[in-house]
């Protein structure tokens, strides 16, 4: 089994294949949905407002399934061996 390494970011560690591809297909999927609705933002008769809350929905969505996913961690602060 492939193992990706981790993003270069405190709390992501390296990912087996299938969740890399797991991830990709959403992120795929949620690519889809958005360019419909940039096409939507394009019509007089939709309200804009409505448009953008429901667009920040499906985004936030999207992160939380892959976050799901991929279940990074919390991380450690320098503060944390420090005694006051």
């Amino acid at each position: 089994m492939t193992e990706h390494k981790g993003l270069p970011v405190e709390g992501y560690k390296a990912q087996p294949e299938h969740k890399v591809q797991a991830v990709n297909l959403n992120k795929r999927d949620e690519e889809r949905v958005l360019r419909v609705l940039d096409e939507l933002s394009k019509a007089p008769d939709v309200d804009q407002r409505w448009l953008a809350i429901g667009r920040a929905h499906i985004e936030q969505g999207y992160m939380a399934i892959n976050r799901a996913i991929f279940r990074p961690s919390r991380i450690s602060l320098p503060e944390d061996g420090a005694m006051l």
